[in-house]
């Protein structure tokens, strides 16, 4: 395909990031044999790869024409890990549509310059200045300002577990479908692909989005959009494991065991769609991705193909 032919319709944010990480490891030029056989191998697997690489390639090409401070950032920056974090942005950026004039305005750019911010299968803790306590999950992104007159957390990506204390400021933590406002208590919010999610544990919260209001009982949850607020539902302490190092399933389906347990590593994990519906339980130990996977086959009827660590996907047991 040429380069003036690049299809331009949006790429998928997950196959976008999954182009992104393979153009900075084949930039780093330590590329083994094995990895780059890894690379071919997830272009044919899918046409929507191959879409997301010849954009990324067209982009990549126009890269030194493009006089920004970020496009400067990413190629010139004394640190690799500046410079691959940059480049990271610029190309994620382009990938899922925005194209590159509006890229000091992106909300990738935005992440990258967040207060605080952890990569994929990091998590942190925070005592903040009123003395409250912010957990982020994987690959998490927030601002953080606190003074006189508020106390706002601003949620760019990612997952986060807050435990404040109660103040003569309202606690308020703004995610892009919304706002949440609490007086104090334990509440984790999550953003989604399109809307963000809100489970309460104690205290108090409401949640707020063009014009609605929606008050959370402790033990409750609820999900919401800039349009929609949903009817609250159980909350379950399991969805916020993470905090000790742990994944919880309790009869989770395994497409969406895995779609999480992705969350926590780079490259691409799934499933064949025979085996997506088997149920998991148990505890896994998130700070090594690699022991669950070598555990499914003692808890499920699969087999577990790696190409290399960056491309796996879980297969039916073989018979005969």
């Amino acid at each position: 395909m040429g380069l003036h032919a690049v299809d331009r319709r949006r790429i998928a944010p997950a196959v976008a990031e999954q182009a992104v990480e393979w153009l900075v490891e084949l930039q780093a030029g330590d590329i083994s044999e094995q990895r780059r056989l890894a690379w071919q191998a997830w272009r044919a697997a899918d046409a929507e790869h191959e879409r997301a690489w010849q954009r990324i390639e067209t982009v990549n090409l126009g890269l030194r024409g493009l006089d920004t401070p970020l496009a400067l950032t990413a190629l010139d920056a004394p640190c690799r890990r500046s410079r691959r974090d940059a480049l990271k942005v610029l190309m994620l950026f382009a990938l899922v549509g925005g194209g590159v004039a509006g890229l000091q305005g992106s909300a990738p750019l935005l992440a990258l310059r967040s207060d605080e911010a952890t990569g994929v299968g990091e998590r942190r803790a925070l005592k903040l200045a009123d003395g409250s306590r912010l957990e982020l999950n994987t690959a998490s992104a927030v601002d953080i300002r606190f003074d006189a007159g508020q106390r706002l957390i601003e949620m760019r990506r990612g997952e986060i577990l807050l435990d404040g204390i109660a103040d003569a400021r309202p606690l308020r933590i703004h995610t892009p479908q919304g706002l949440i406002e609490s007086q104090g208590g334990r509440l984790n919010v999550r953003i989604l692909e399109r809307s963000s999610r809100v489970s309460l544990f104690a205290g108090s919260a409401d949640l707020l989005a063009e014009g609605q209001r929606q008050s959370l009982l402790p033990g409750q949850q609820a999900s919401f959009t800039p349009a929609r607020i949903e009817a609250p539902q159980g909350a379950s302490e399991d969805s916020v494991a993470w905090t000790q190092g742990m994944l919880v399933a309790s009869g989770m389906r395994l497409d969406d065991f895995l779609a999480e347990l992705g969350r926590y590593r780079r490259g691409h994990l799934s499933c064949d769609p025979q085996v997506a519906g088997l149920l998991i339980s148990g505890s896994y130990p998130l700070d090594n991705t690699e022991r669950i996977l070598a555990m499914l086959p003692k808890a499920l009827p699969v087999e577990v193909h790696s190409l290399t660590r960056y491309w796996v996907k879980v297969h039916p047991r073989a018979t005969g």
